[in-house]
């Protein structure tokens, strides 16, 4: 295909959200006609290597993103850790730069990548932060944001514009000069009328260590639960393992992670979701029309303020790590559940910006073999 177009596809590895919403994007790219290029690094990359075998794919450096032990202290971490985040970004930029000249690239695509940018090409950079909350610091932290999206070409924000919508002011800005463009929420998932085999699905994912700390709360208070729950942990290993557990008054089924085919299908078929606030995750879940309820991670303002906007909205409850209790599942039934949004996005139109040609651009490839 005549313009057929390498572009590299790097999501963040902050758990597995970032990766996840960039499979409906690699699709688009294949059904229009170019190649997408894979890098990221840990379970991000592993998980994007296990749904797309066939694509090149690259390690870039990693932000060695943690969590603390304690919400409160989760700034303090954040702040702890930016020296080496500098260093990584450093570091990614000039991988970035060797792989656009060693494989003639065209494009790059960057969820949330900071040095995910090279100027000689077209460059995209997804979020649904163009806020981004940090609590009295806020004000920094979203101008800060925003500096490093004009460098790119283009900002997709995976959201509609209007109200109603699902990031509020995380995704929405009242006057901006940054070239943004709404994609609607996107997904990897299919709403399918799936006959209901679990009364309860427990997805988690997210850095260390809180997503160990959830699992074992809710593996302990989950034990009174009446019915079926499939727990799927979201710990991307080399090989898929399950086992069933009985329980006082049903039976678990426990899986380290499922590919998207299984999440899915597991998904349709199951009457509730428990699992963090992470707008990924919410986007999927409003896909697929799902009741849920969330428990935000600690110390995530983002997950924090989004969970606390759907309650407020009727849609979903929420509650605090420390503060949850088995009992507090009954309080679905009085939430609407999430909603499916219209998709309004055209990628045929969004993928023209890496037909432009920029100033001292590198030179165009012009065959997809590998």
């Amino acid at each position: 295909m005549q313009n057929s177009k390498r572009i590299l596809v790097a999501p963040l590895n902050w758990g597995l959200g970032h990766a996840t919403r960039c499979i409906p994007i690699i699709h688009a790219l294949l059904d229009h006609g170019h190649l997408p290029f894979i890098a990221s690094d840990g379970v991000a990359l592993s998980l994007l290597k296990k749904e797309f075998p066939y694509l090149p794919a690259f390690e870039l450096p990693s932000y060695k993103i943690s969590y603390a032990e304690k919400g409160r202290h989760f700034k303090i971490k954040m702040i702890w850790d930016s020296p080496k985040v500098l260093k990584a970004i450093a570091k990614e930029k000039k991988v970035v730069k060797n792989l656009v000249k060693n494989h003639g690239l065209d494009g790059i695509i960057s969820d949330n990548r900071l040095g995910g940018y090279y100027k000689k090409v077209p460059c995209v950079f997804i979020t649904h932060q163009l806020n981004v909350l940090s609590g009295n610091t806020t004000w920094m932290s979203s101008k800060a944001h925003q500096k490093i999206i004009k460098k790119f070409d283009a900002c997709w924000v995976p959201d509609v514009q209007e109200k109603p919508n699902l990031t509020g002011k995380l995704g929405h800005l009242k006057k901006t000069k940054l070239n943004i463009a709404y994609l609607g929420p996107l997904s990897r998932f299919e709403k399918r009328e799936l006959p209901i085999v679990y009364d309860l699905m427990v997805l988690l994912s997210g850095p260390e260590p809180q997503r160990s700390i959830l699992e074992e709360r809710l593996l302990f208070e989950l034990q009174g639960f009446e019915g079926s729950i499939l727990f799927v942990k979201g710990k991307i290993e080399d090989e898929q393992v399950q086992e069933e557990i009985q329980t006082p008054k049903g039976k678990i089924l426990h899986y380290n992670f499922m590919k998207s085919h299984e999440l899915e299908n597991a998904l349709n078929q199951s009457a509730k979701v428990l699992c963090r606030s992470g707008y990924t995750t919410i986007m999927d879940l409003a896909k697929l029309e799902k009741k849920a309820f969330f428990i935000p991670t600690p110390g995530q303002y983002e997950q924090e303020y989004l969970a606390k906007r759907l309650q407020k909205q009727g849609v979903v409850p929420f509650s605090r790590q420390e503060d949850f209790t088995l009992a507090d599942l009954s309080k679905i039934d009085d939430f609407s559940g999430l909603a499916q949004f219209e998709p309004v996005v055209d990628f045929s139109t969004l993928f023209e910006v890496f037909s432009k040609v920029k100033e001292n651009s590198e030179p165009t490839s012009t065959s997809l073999s590998t």
